[in-house]
């Protein structure tokens, strides 16, 4: 059909939902295409696509990674509902860990600086403690670097932690990890998809300036009950789903508990009062009301608990979802999502008929809409809007004994919304652009008292505000643009800008995150965090997307930071504020990215020249210094090599600069008293860092209804000893000052028995 031809035809559309044929799951950014046309869409983060053609007859083919293609010949000549289903063509630990949606999609799309986690080869990677984590295969990626070793925080393109807006199931976390930052929260066994935007991000997105983690769970199996789980040196997990009515309705049910607190008990009596573990449980159900009507109830519900003799510590998250998709027309699809979520921590000491307490956390309600329009073939139009209603608690101390007393900071309240439009539009065979605009806001809500500090930081007014009266605002704009020109159909040039707002921020005197980290609101003295990025990059795939390389150039400026200054009284102070300082950054750098696909051996080599900076006119006499998480060079080399169908052979190497600190350069004595003399800040580095992990997947059964593995690991292979503090002492015999270097981890065997059936 000649292309004036096929333009001037009566057109119609073809929509639908894309699952998957074994469980009901809907298949999230899958490919929809019409290989005659050179045309194609994918569907939308709920599996719903639209795609519109002239009349005629075609050949429509469905793909997904790790499944089979499926086609369909479709007589188009009315409009017309197409739900398809695909089966698993994949082969048990063949795929490499991070995924296109499909060959040549990441040329071809005009999005950029994404990333793609397939969950079920992630398991592959050998990792601390042999317990699978989502967000430490993140830190292999380009452009992301880790906090503290065996940490899950992490850091993006020279972004702060607090900067990353991490999502499940569109409910916002704010603390994401177990045990100090050992282990995440996310259990992979309940997660159905992980993307990552570190650039470009889109509009429907909001609240934070450097990177947004979208991580949606499992629906649950519609055509039969399964279970899942493992067993493994310090934590068990087990995952059971099932229809509620065939093919209509599903739940999911998902936990795990670690068990290091029993295995001390066994070792010695010493810990019979010891506490040490934390649980995960995830749960969901759907039910399917009509061919375009479809509900979801998600959550998830998490909790450390430390405790030692008579103290203790706790924290945790809870989450939840509730999620209606609804279908007006083949051309126009909604979900509204009303969401809730909660962090909050507790310190307790009981000792000498003394009791003290300490409470904080922040908890959020969040409305919003999300409209997708499929408009034409050339043009897909979102918009909707959101409404987050902010509780910020600062900290509640008391004790109780022989003296009391309460000290009850009072807690913040704030109404954040935004409003949002974009167009992904195709304007030519070549070219292909994104653009939006996203309008976003922050009211500060009573009842408050609001204070005005001098220079000397004292309280010169204090105005008081009455419960629900609004007292400030603050509006911002956030357009966003990628644009993609595609050289050849396996090669392109991409360039994107964003930039983005942030209205809440984290405070922490840590290097990594801890649960005592305090959020606060901006307010008329914290002003909102600004980010701007821009980036460009080149695209290529080889064989078939056998093979695939990127370039990515990226510069974000940021705005507005906040930290504390130096020596401030940070513990339950009524006038924090007072304490804080105010400055701006830069980060910006170089991404290259080599993966290979197909094979017996796949993998990745990922490496990334960056800089990040900070100033601030209170520190460090106002000159620029390198941010904790500066890393000049990053690198990370991922393979997986499968010997036979039953083992495969993974590991993982990586390397990066030492981080930057703050070094004592002398010292001096005043009456009597030696005080420690600090250079510039950050102006010295940590030992440089590197590591080799290996692992081992033996398939012990794989039968229709029963699968088993063992998965053996190595963390620190060649027992490395990178350091994780260097701390400052006078040595007893010389008295001269030496450096000590502590070392956290040395090699860590593991192994953990995985089942489904």
């Amino acid at each position: 059909m000649a292309l004036t031809a096929a333009a001037n035809a009566q057109q119609f559309t073809l929509s639908g939902y894309l699952r998957d044929e074994a469980t009901g799951e809907e298949l999230l950014y899958a490919t929809v295409a019409v290989p005659a046309l050179n045309d194609g869409v994918t569907t939308n983060e709920y599996g719903f696509y639209s795609l519109t053609l002239p009349a005629g007859e075609y050949e429509v083919t469905y793909s997904y990674v790790g499944y089979a293609n499926a086609s369909r010949r479709v007589a188009l000549n009315q409009n017309m509902r197409l739900d398809m289903a695909l089966s698993s063509g994949a082969v048990a630990l063949q795929e490499v860990v991070v995924t296109a949606e499909d060959p040549d999609q990441h040329v071809q799309s005009t999005q950029m600086s994404v990333n793609t986690i397939d969950l079920s080869d992630a398991k592959l990677l050998p990792v601390l403690f042999g317990e699978q984590d989502i967000l430490k295969t993140i830190q292999l990626l380009p452009g992301v670097s880790s906090g503290s070793e065996g940490s899950t925080g992490f850091y993006v393109r020279g972004g702060d932690a607090d900067q990353n807006l991490v999502l499940l199931d569109e409910a916002p976390v704010y603390n994401a990890s177990h045990l100090l930052g050992f282990f995440s929260v996310f259990n992979s066994d309940a997660l159905k998809d992980v993307k990552l935007y570190k650039g470009g991000i889109p509009a429907q997105y909001g609240g934070r300036v450097s990177s947004v983690l979208d991580i949606r769970m499992k629906n649950g199996n519609n055509q039969d009950w399964t279970a899942a789980g493992g067993i493994g040196l310090i934590a068990s997990r087990l995952t059971v789903e099932g229809p509620l009515t065939p093919g209509r309705g599903s739940v999911m049910v998902s936990g795990r508990r670690t068990y290091a607190d029993l295995l001390l008990k066994g070792f010695s009596n010493d810990f019979d009062e010891t506490s040490l573990y934390f649980y995960d449980l995830n749960a969901k159900a759907n039910y399917t009301l009509g061919d375009n009507d479809r509900l979801y109830l998600s959550g998830y519900f998490g909790r450390d608990v430390f405790s030692l003799n008579q103290a203790g510590l706790d924290w945790g998250n809870a989450t939840g979802t509730l999620r209606w998709n609804h279908v007006f027309s083949d051309k126009l699809f909604l979900n509204t999502s009303l969401i809730y979520s909660d962090f909050n921590y507790g310190f307790k000491v009981d000792n000498a008929g003394t009791a003290i307490r300490l409470n904080s956390g922040i908890y959020n309600y969040n409305l919003k809409q999300d409209f997708n329009a499929f408009l034409n073939p050339r043009n897909t139009v979102q918009f909707g809007w959101n409404m987050i209603r902010h509780e910020f608690k600062p900290g509640a101390f008391s004790t109780e004994g022989e003296s009391n007393m309460t000290v009850d900071l009072a807690p913040q309240q704030a109404i954040e919304a935004g409003f949002y439009l974009d167009n992904e539009q195709k304007l030519s065979k070549r070219w292909s652009v994104y653009y939006g605009l996203r309008l976003s806001s922050f009211s500060n809500v009573g009842e408050a008292a609001v204070k005005t500090y001098n220079e000397e930081d004292e309280v010169v007014r204090t105005e008081i505000y009455g419960k629900g009266e609004v007292y400030h605002h603050y509006f911002r704009l956030e357009p966003r643009a990628n644009a993609t020109w595609l050289l050849k159909p396996d090669q392109s040039l991409k360039f994107s800008y964003n930039r983005s707002a942030q209205y809440i921020h984290l405070l922490s005197n840590a290097t990594s995150g801890t649960p005592t980290d305090l959020w606060i609101p901006s307010t008329p003295l914290v002003r909102p965090e600004m980010g701007d990025q821009w980036a460009a990059g080149y695209f290529r795939s080889f064989n078939r997307n056998a093979y695939e390389i990127s370039v990515e150039a990226y510069y974000k400026r940021l705005s507005d930071l906040v930290e504390y200054e130096d020596g401030a009284d940070a513990f339950l102070n009524p006038d924090l504020e007072a304490e804080l300082v105010f400055g701006q950054g830069r980060a910006y750098g170089a991404e290259f990215f080599v993966k290979k696909n197909q094979g017996a051996l796949t993998g990745w080599i990922s490496y990334t020249l960056s800089r990040s900076e900070r100033q601030f006119d209170a520190i460090n006499e106002g000159e620029w210094f390198s941010a904790r998480q500066d890393r000049t060079h990053n690198l990370s080399v991922v393979a997986s090599y499968q010997l036979s169908p039953k083992l495969t052979l993974s590991g993982a190497w990586v390397y990066y600069t030492g981080d930057a600190v703050t070094f004592p350069v002398g010292k001096y004595e005043i009456d009597g008293e030696i005080i420690t003399l600090y250079g510039d800040r950050n102006a010295n580095r940590m030992p440089d860092y590197h590591r080799l992990d290996l692992g081992l997947t033996w398939v012990i059964r794989d039968r229709a209804g029963w699968y088993s593995d063992l998965n053996f690991s190595v963390y620190n292979v060649y027992n490395r000893k990178n350091a994780f503090s260097i701390d400052f002492r006078e040595n007893e015999i010389t008295n001269s000052s030496e450096a000590v270097q502590t070392a956290l981890f040395g090699i860590v065997p593991a192994v953990t028995w995985n089942f489904k059936f």
